[in-house]
């Protein structure tokens, strides 16, 4: 596998951070049963224990790994005795991601500190433990998952959306460093996921799909070569366009659109 693409079972161990729920344990169930070798990672060890036997009675491989991604040594010793135990991980997805609801009247700033300290610095932790062994190896994918919500500013999503902003940019100035060493890195940014974080909304979210069919996006994003995989598409598209517009234009579009 180069940087230039290329997603295959055969290419090593893929490892989703956020995989006890959500996207994250519906990706792994999705490549399990298409033959990849899986290390599943996130606090709850008896989550990724039923995950890891759900697998299992489909015929695929869950490796569990339970940790925190907000613990840095927690994280590289963890990432250390899988590689030493079971071989080399050469897809890294992480997935690992919180949401807390930021009311501008009640702005509290230990709702950053917490929604940040998962969405940003659990993936900078992430890759500080995996990128070193691709690099040796000069082979490898970062696949960084971010969202929607990162393209431009929306309500009571100031926590939210600053912390995946930071993943979009994180992840973009990584391709520039890392290309010529042999380590694709991809930025995902998925639309409404219907998962129990999102069930918590009280909002209209159009364009909600499974996660199931995330994963199925995943996977063949993937398999392809683009920078960024982004689902739904038209959604992702309309987002995309409405921050083209000048601020005035936008904001009142999004006023409109949600009716604060």
């Amino acid at each position: 596998m180069s940087a230039g693409g290329g997603f295959r079972p055969a290419d090593g161990i893929v490892w989703i951070t956020g995989a006890s729920s959500g996207i994250g344990r519906a990706l792994a169930l999705h490549l399990a049963r298409r033959d990849f070798s899986v290390a599943a990672s996130a606090r709850d060890a008896k989550a990724l224990a039923d995950l890891a036997a759900e697998a299992a009675g489909a015929g695929g491989r869950i490796l569990p790994l339970p940790l925190d991604v907000a613990d840095r040594a927690g994280v590289a010793q963890a990432v250390a005795r899988l590689e030493r135990e079971s071989g080399a991980i050469v897809t890294a997805i992480l997935n690992a991601g919180t949401h807390r609801p930021v009311e501008a009247g009640r702005f509290a700033a230990e709702v950053f500190d917490q929604v940040f300290r998962v969405n940003l610095f659990g993936v900078v932790n992430c890759i500080a433990a995996v990128l070193p062994g691709m690099l040796s190896r000069r082979r490898g994918t970062l696949a960084l998952v971010s969202s929607v919500a990162a393209y431009g500013g929306l309500p009571t999503a100031a926590a939210y959306g600053a912390s995946k902003a930071a993943v979009s940019h994180l992840a973009a100035s990584l391709k520039l460093d890392l290309d010529a060493l042999g380590v694709r890195v991809v930025l995902i940014s998925p639309g409404f996921v219907d998962t129990p974080l999102t069930r918590r909304n009280r909002f209209p979210m159009p364009f909600l799909i499974s996660a199931e069919r995330a994963a199925e996006c995943i996977r063949r994003g993937l398999e392809g070569r683009a920078f960024e995989i982004a689902f739904p598409r038209r959604f992702a598209l309309l987002l995309k366009a409405l921050n083209l517009l000048p601020y005035g234009w936008y904001f009142a579009a999004v006023h409109r659109f949600t009716g604060r």
